[in-house]
């Protein structure tokens, strides 16, 4: 599988989660981006308070993923990389 370095892509892909980050750190959290997958899935890490977090999924699912659809409607997927 390989990795999509496309600047413009990641950028807006970045920019999608400054957009979310602050609601993570008010709780003590962060999340970093790691890699876009050539099938179109993004990668990030959950941290701080937000990796253990018992709705951390349900944020990333509502929260980061619909940031980051909205701006790369070409995105598949987010995950969490510890839980694959």
């Amino acid at each position: 599988m390989g990795i999509i370095t496309d600047k413009i892509i990641i950028d807006k892909i970045e920019v999608a989660l400054q957009e979310i980050r602050p609601f993570l750190q008010d709780d003590g959290g962060d999340i970093n981006f790691i890699e876009l997958t050539d099938k179109w899935v993004v990668k990030v890490k959950l941290v701080g308070a937000c990796s253990s977090c018992n709705i951390s999924m349900m944020t990333l699912k509502n929260g980061v993923e619909v940031a980051i659809k909205r701006a790369v409607p070409e995105v598949k997927e987010v995950v969490e990389i510890s839980s694959l």
